[in-house]
């Protein structure tokens, strides 16, 4: 098992029987789903998205908005719940997003989002499960 700073650890051996194998590619080796096929892209239901490898509660419906990208975006994450890191893969400088709990690969974070907050979460919808809010 790799050594790492996050609260959730497991080996791959683990990941791997929980993850399917799509799952398995975005969350642990940073892969990306293809654009417009991930079940989470034109989601609008209200409730909270949480990480697909813990649990952890990382967007509210609140902040999706259709970006037209192809994957499911959002203005902002639960505070806490992301951890920000630098990546310079594919000859781009960007910044990728990882679940603070488990180190989950999410996506990446753009600044040109159209809120007030100017960001813009691109994440992978086999990265997240969604729970609907209870009235």
């Amino acid at each position: 098992m790799k050594k790492n700073k996050y609260p959730i650890k497991k080996s791959d051996a683990e990941w791997k029987s929980q993850l399917d194998p799509l799952s398995f590619a975005v969350l642990r080796e940073h892969g990306t789903e293809r654009p417009f096929t991930g079940a989470y892209d034109q989601h609008f239901e209200k409730g909270n998205y949480h990480c697909k490898g813990c649990g952890e509660k990382l967007y509210s419906s609140n902040s999706k908005f259709d970006s037209g990208c192809g994957w499911p975006s959002f203005d902002q994450s639960i505070p806490g719940a992301i951890e920000y890191k630098k990546d310079s893969s594919h000859g781009m400088l960007r910044t990728e997003i990882l679940c603070s709990q488990c180190g989950s690969h999410q996506g990446h974070v753009f600044n040109d989002g159209p809120s007030e907050t100017g960001m813009r979460y691109c994440v992978n919808s086999v990265s997240i499960d969604f729970k609907a809010k209870e009235d």
